[in-house]
């Protein structure tokens, strides 16, 4: 079974994703019990989530702009 996790495993306060996979608490948790499906469309969304900006660091960057 494929996983995402890299083994940096760190939950962002802010956004409540791991920091090393993009993962949220519930993913993690039940990865196990997800069908390939549910596996494969979680893992095509992690690099945008990985992506975006924390909500403070986009509040950072509106008021710099």
């Amino acid at each position: 079974m494929r996983t995402p996790c890299i083994r940096v495993c760190f939950l962002d306060p802010l956004t409540g994703l791991c920091t090393g996979c993009g993962r949220t608490t519930e993913e993690i948790a039940g990865w196990m019990r997800f069908s390939d499906e549910e596996r494969y469309h979680i893992m095509a969304s992690l690099p945008a989530r990985l992506a975006a900006p924390a909500p403070e660091q986009a509040k950072t960057l509106e008021a710099a702009g």
